[in-house]
């Protein structure tokens, strides 16, 4: 390092720091970074950022370390400015970590909202939220079959989950399962990818986000962002939609950076309402009335599929459950558990004492889950210590909630009934009345 450059260190879980190091620091050569750090996922620290991503400054890439090394990193590398880059967490979480660092003598910084977001020559319509698991996925099934039925190209982007070998997965692209397999997707990468495929869209996701535009540009006369955990969106958006959850109303104020959503968006969507308080869904709408009074807002539920639903009654469950949703999302459970109590389950097992290796480590680390089992895959390990806890548990049945086909990646000795979920809007506005009005301000309908 030359003298005089600013020695940076960018905090993140695989995803948005990378983004914010190849938008604002990858090229100027006024700013070392000296590291990532590595919060939220398992086992993507003890990696390298390689060189072919980080560009000619960083000939030998750059390290990725667990942010338990933060207060090391700062005081051995002399940095002077730590840049927050990961999403889904408490305000009071994200100035804990300030205060680390200022007490270490760096500055600390959050980037505004507009100063990562690429300009595309397409339309974009983004859908994020104020927390994981709100229902984005739904809602973005949901848009891009009302933007189908217009006649739109549209194409997903998804929020980065680059979660293994940096340089294979710079950008990549999505049409069929295969794709997904061939590309060595974890289950978390799957569960959101897969749904999207199946209906007949073109997913792309990745590391570098201006490459994975141009090649999207050329496929869509739309670009559809799905958000991930909630985060603000990588394109800058001509929609942008966010999704509240009254089953944890009051977190749409209190987490980093769903605020910034809420305040941003043109629509926000209530989603669940069929299921949660009367007066949670009151609170999340005085929330919106504090922070957005111009938006349209738009109540919604997420009803339940499921064939042969008769077989739950009077049996001894194991529900399987969207993995994200319940781990950093911080619920205690999902559409599996509404689906065992509505349909008379007879017990609900907590498979806690049936778990092992990676998904027992998992539990310590987010102890407040209910008792259900995320369906957690973040490596071969983890998959493989999921199908034995599965398989562990005595249960007469078991209940998937998860999007994702488990049967293609693990072998299940159970008999399993698939829960399914889409958005369904309730009342006026509807989502196509919306989404129509705001387009023709665009674009030529």
């Amino acid at each position: 390092m030359s003298m005089g450059k600013k020695s940076i260190l960018i905090m993140g879980a695989a995803g948005r720091d990378f983004h914010n190091f190849n938008v604002l620091y990858r090229d100027n050569t006024d700013i070392n970074v000296a590291a990532f750090t590595a919060a939220q996922i398992p086992d993507i620290d003890e990696r390298l950022y390689p060189s072919e991503l980080a560009g000619p400054n960083y000939p030998e890439g750059i390290p990725i370390v667990s942010e338990e090394q933060l207060p090391r990193l700062i005081k051995d590398n002399k940095i002077e400015e730590v840049v927050f880059s990961y999403s889904d967490v408490s305000n009071q979480y994200v100035m804990e970590r300030a205060a680390m660092a200022l007490s270490l003598g760096a500055d600390f910084k959050l980037l505004g909202a507009g100063a990562t977001m690429l300009e595309s020559n397409v339309p974009v319509i983004a859908v994020c939220a104020v927390r994981t698991g709100c229902g984005k996925s739904q809602t973005t099934r949901r848009i891009a079959n009302i933007l189908k039925g217009m006649g739109r190209r549209v194409v997903v982007v998804r929020h980065p989950m680059p979660y293994g070998y940096l340089k294979a997965q710079e950008v990549q692209r999505f049409e069929t399962i295969k794709d997904m397999k061939d590309q060595h997707c974890t289950i978390e990468e799957m569960e959101e990818y897969e749904p999207h495929i199946r209906q007949g869209f073109v997913v792309y996701a990745g590391v570098d986000y201006a490459k994975i535009l141009r090649s999207a540009e050329k496929e869509a006369d739309i670009i559809l962002w799905d958000g991930g955990n909630n985060d603000l969106p990588f394109f800058k958006p001509d929609i942008h939609i966010t999704v509240t959850d009254p089953f944890r109303a009051g977190h749409e104020l209190n987490y980093y950076p769903g605020r910034i959503n809420l305040i941003l968006a043109d629509i926000v969507v209530i989603n669940k309402v069929d299921t949660a308080d009367y007066n949670d869904v009151l609170r999340v709408r005085e929330s919106i009335d504090r922070l957005n009074p111009s938006a349209a807002v738009i109540e919604a539920a997420s009803p339940i599929f499921m064939k042969n639903r008769e077989a739950i009654k009077g049996k001894k469950v194991l529900v399987v459950e969207d993995g994200p949703t319940l781990t950093h999302g911080g619920m205690k459970f999902g559409a599996g558990v509404i689906a065992a109590k509505r349909f008379g389950a007879g017990e609900i097992i907590d498979p806690r004492e049936y778990t092992t290796g990676k998904v027992k480590s998992m539990y310590k680390k987010y102890p407040d889950i209910g008792p259900v089992l995320p369906a957690v895959g973040y490596g071969e390990e983890q998959i493989r210590d999921l199908e034995k806890t599965i398989n562990h548990v005595p249960a007469e049945l078991v209940i998937i909630a998860t999007p994702v086909d488990l049967t293609r990646i693990i072998k299940i000795n159970k008999e399993m009934l698939k829960v399914d979920y889409e958005l369904e809007e309730i009342g006026e506005p509807a989502l196509p009345e919306l989404i129509t009005e705001k387009l023709a301000s665009i674009i030529k309908l």
